[in-house]
């Protein structure tokens, strides 16, 4: 099964980021590719500039890299209980070229935070609205106080029973 695995965070020291790199770790079966979304440069969207310059061509390069998918594991960053604003921007200019953007493809839901919460605003979020945007949610998991639960160093989560529900979670259903 061919996985794509992305933080929706552009920074560079991205918790999510090393949450995502430990979690591929965890599929050894499967094919991932890990992408970044900034290697996905976009202006802030507004119809306005759609209208006068159309559509982007790294929109249809990041679709494009879903639709090569059979799954998506994806870990939301939070920003005042929102999506950040990098992968909202190249959400939105997405939706205007494909509004199903998830594509039917299952997608593994993570997030975290150095709060006790772990992100979990956004991640109720992404899950609610995955449907509506051609996703099906197949697992979700919030890890919760980054920092006291990951070891930067070793790259891995050091808390056994988030590990176990992380394991458990990764579960993805087979390509139909």
């Amino acid at each position: 099964m061919k996985v794509l695995a992305f933080a929706a965070s552009n920074s560079r020291n991205s918790i999510n980021k090393a949450l995502i790199s430990y979690a591929v770790t965890l599929l050894p079966e499967h094919e991932v590719e890990v992408l970044d979304i900034n290697d996905y440069p976009l202006p802030i969207f507004s119809v306005d500039l759609e209208q006068e310059q159309g559509i982007p061509e790294v929109v249809g390069d990041f679709l494009d890299k879903i639709a090569g998918a059979d799954a998506l594991l994806i870990s939301f960053a939070e920003h005042n209980a929102n999506y950040t604003v990098a992968y909202k921007n190249l959400f939105d200019w997405a939706t205007r070229k494909q509004l199903k953007v998830y594509q039917g493809k299952p997608i593994i839901m993570l997030s975290t935070s150095p709060g006790k919460g772990g992100a979990g605003n956004v991640l109720a979020m992404a899950r609610t609205s995955a449907p509506y945007f051609g996703g099906t949610v197949a697992g979700a998991l919030a890890i919760p106080a980054f920092f006291d639960n990951f070891d930067t160093k070793t790259n891995r989560l050091t808390n056994t029973e988030l590990d176990k529900q992380l394991r458990q979670t990764l579960q993805l259903p087979e390509p139909q």
